[in-house]
């Protein structure tokens, strides 16, 4: 018998064209009267999502925080938090992607914590160990209305861009995961296809490195099983499915599923790759990802659960053949290339002089040593990064 803990948060999910109708009564339910919208400027000046927004959040709605920025850099977090102080807020909405809601959550982190944001994130100890924080102050309660399909929408954790750096800084806080999140067509239909892909690649991604985690067992396996079958099933005709609206439905569902199993096992070597290049470049994770991908499946094959002789567990589990299709790195390269991705990290303008600075940001990474293989120094993520570039 394994040994595990699977301590589920709650999830209060509201699906489809009345989905805002649950907004008045969540924030009364949170007892919140003083709400704050945090969104970037193409939600902020959409013709029609922000009206909708206003009329369910109603009188609550005391201010929009409309400049939120790729990446969430800290002078944006900082921005956000003046907002939340100055309109005494009791409650933050985000709407529109992972950028937003990472801002949100930070921003939230920040304004309860009262300290700078380097001051809040995980860090490496000498003895070469990642501690995180205890941020003990309640927070605001958060609420999601996801424009893209990112698995964002229900974690707790939030990557703030230290522009002085040009790396990541990881803060992480339980309080700050969603106390409801609302899928409404309007809002996941009004997010352009480019940003669509990188998402829903994103999460196939970070899905398969849950399958792959050691830490994996029977109920993350359902998320992250059920995640790759929809994600796997709309970008195998992405030009097509993606302007269809109960397609944009399931990708969210994908990314929901997909974030609630990696707050059980964490991600894996693409994951922390991506975070890093993504900090560093500007890039859509999910657009690196999809170059990266098919390396690190490769790099992780002698260590899979299939090669570990679990393949016949795993298919006793309910296991599709997804799992198998999407274990082949010439699979991935095809899917993700007729889905209209690149195909070499060049072909996203990264300098090939940062990847030095890339692999040793990806170093320090949380999720780093989650995956099947370990990574063995700097110069083995130097080499996968060669590799794709």
């Amino acid at each position: 018998m394994n040994s595990f803990r699977y301590l589920a948060s709650e999830l209060r999910l509201y699906q489809g064209e009345d989905a805002l109708q649950s907004l008045g009564r969540e924030l009364d339910r949170a007892k919140s009267c003083r709400a704050v919208i945090v969104c970037g400027k193409s939600v902020a000046n959409h013709p029609s999502l922000l009206g909708a927004a206003t009329q369910a959040i109603g009188g609550r709605l005391v201010g929009v925080f409309g400049k939120v920025q790729a990446h969430s850099p800290s002078s944006c977090v900082e921005a956000a938090t003046q907002m939340l102080r100055m309109t005494q807020a009791d409650a933050v909405i985000a709407i529109g992607g992972g950028s937003a809601m990472v801002t949100a959550r930070a921003a939230a982190i920040a304004l309860a914590e009262a300290k700078d944001v380097a001051e809040l994130a995980t860090r490496m100890e000498a003895s070469g160990e990642l501690s995180s924080p205890r941020l003990s102050a309640p927070k605001l309660p958060q609420f999601v209305v996801p424009t893209t399909p990112t698995t964002a929408a229900v974690k707790a954790g939030s990557a703030v861009l230290d522009e002085s750096t040009g790396r990541r800084r990881a803060l992480f806080d339980p309080k700050t995961r969603a106390r409801a999140v609302f899928v409404h067509p309007l809002f996941l239909e009004s997010a352009p296809a480019s940003l669509v892909l990188a998402a829903s690649i994103n999460t196939l991604t970070m899905a398969i490195e849950g399958l792959e985690a050691p830490a994996a067992h029977a109920l993350t396996d359902a998320d992250f099983l059920q995640s790759i079958h929809l994600s796997e099933d709309v970008l195998g005709n992405f030009s097509e499915n993606v302007q269809v609206s109960s397609c944009r439905s399931a990708l969210m569902l994908a990314a929901i599923l997909c974030g609630r199993g990696t707050v059980h096992v964490g991600g894996g070597v693409c994951s922390a790759l991506s975070h890093a290049c993504g900090a560093r470049t500007g890039v859509e994770n999910g657009l690196i990802n999809a170059v990266l991908l098919p390396h690190v499946v490769a790099f992780n094959a002698e260590r899979s659960r299939a090669a570990r002789g679990e393949s016949q567990l795993a298919q006793e589990n309910g296991l599709r053949c997804e799992y198998s299709r999407v274990r082949d790195p010439l699979y991935l390269r095809r899917l993700f290339c007729d889905a209209g991705a690149p195909e070499r990290l060049r072909d996203l303008e990264v300098p090939k002089l940062a990847l030095d600075d890339i692999a040793g940001d990806a170093g320090e990474d949380w999720f780093l040593q989650r995956g099947p293989r370990p990574v063995n120094g700097v110069q083995e993520l130097r080499t996968l990064l060669e590799q794709a570039w």
